[in-house]
């Protein structure tokens, strides 16, 4: 038994040694290929300009390559800035089903253990009444208003 689980323990890590190779060669095989591209757009950035510099002026140009490159800069912030509080939303959404997820499996793996103790019925009744209690009251409950300091009264 001994010598398969040496076996398997060695086939596992020479695997993961094989993935971990590949994964780094790849990453240096991509980082190569971006500075080659960042390269390629930077001459192709220099011939727009030197070809329009030629046609309309080298200041008019500066000028021009100049906003738009801040344009371009703004409407990235802008567009990232809009997208943040989606995204933050949708990591609360998953991180509180996550935690209702474990919530009610460790309460499942701990009923029978509290069920068998003496006071395991009321320890595992009182919390559950108390729960759907709270949901109740939160479904009936009015909203209120969004700022509590507004003269607006519902």
């Amino acid at each position: 038994m001994g010598t398969l689980v040496s076996l398997i323990s060695g086939l596992a890590s020479g695997e993961a040694m094989a993935a971990l190779q590949r994964t780094r060669t790849t990453a240096i095989l991509y980082g190569l290929a971006g500075i080659f591209a960042l390269s390629g757009a930077g001459f192709l950035v220099g011939a727009a300009y030197i070809w329009l510099a030629a046609r309309y002026g080298a200041l008019a140009v500066s000028l021009g390559f100049g906003i738009g490159f801040l344009v371009i800069a703004g409407l990235i912030l802008a567009i990232h800035k809009l997208t943040t509080g989606r995204r933050a939303r949708r990591r609360a959404r998953r991180r509180k089903a996550d935690m209702t997820a474990v919530g009610v499996t460790a309460a499942l793996a701990l009923l029978p253990a509290l069920a068998k103790s003496k006071g395991g019925l009321g320890a595992v009744l009182a919390p559950a009444l108390a729960l759907v209690a709270y949901a109740i009251y939160r479904e009936n409950v009015k909203p209120g208003p969004e700022d509590p300091d507004s003269d607006v009264k519902p």
